[in-house]
């Protein structure tokens, strides 16, 4: 492995695991741990700041920037791997590792409302609990409304129908892109320089 672009590899899986670091700090926001909190937010919140102007990246109850900025760190990482490993690079397989890291980015967000949404639908049928099913309702209705007005425009439809359809096509989005990215990696990696 070239030292360089190995040494830059292994650098940016050392910030990664930091920001990760952060993130989980974040969700305990009264614990303050001195010095070395301070120094980690230093270091990794101008980098998680910029994934954060983004509106796209944030709805009212979750903020996704901070999947994108990890995204993007082992989209790098993976690229200066190669490089160490191989010696040299050529623009197929960068666009093949950009293409397979942005797939997992959005396969992981597929799955997450997925689950979300086959939890839903179990709670319709069984008892879960107000508040569980508040949690719920909070994470997967931006994709029940979007879902619902795309295939039904503005009558009103049942909750249950509404659950089904939006995991039906979000399903359906999750296997024909994994088909069609299983399909474009190995294309694009055999692309001359």
């Amino acid at each position: 492995m070239s030292r360089i672009p190995g040494l830059i590899s292994g650098l940016i899986s050392v910030y990664s695991f930091l920001i990760m670091v952060r993130i989980i700090l974040t969700w305990f926001s009264r614990s303050n741990y001195g010095r070395p909190q301070e120094f980690l937010v230093r270091i990794t919140d101008p980098y998680l700041a910029w994934f954060r102007r983004f509106p796209a990246l944030r709805t009212p109850t979750l903020d996704f920037s901070p999947i994108v900025a990890l995204a993007a760190l082992s989209l790098a990482g993976r690229i200066f791997y190669i490089i160490g490993i191989t010696g040299r690079i050529s623009l197929g397989t960068i666009l093949a590792v950009i293409l397979s890291g942005a797939w997992s980015a959005v396969s992981f967000l597929l799955g997450f409302f997925i689950l979300a949404l086959l939890l839903r639908l179990a709670a319709s049928f069984f008892n879960f609990g107000t508040f569980f099913r508040n949690i719920i309702d909070t994470i997967s209705r931006p994709v029940l409304y979007r879902v619902t007005r795309i295939f039904f425009r503005r009558r009103l439809v049942n909750y249950r129908t509404a659950i089904i359809m939006a995991l039906v096509f979000l399903a359906a989005i999750y296997f024909l892109g994994s088909a069609l990215v299983n399909l474009a990696v190995p294309l694009l990696v055999r692309l001359p320089v």
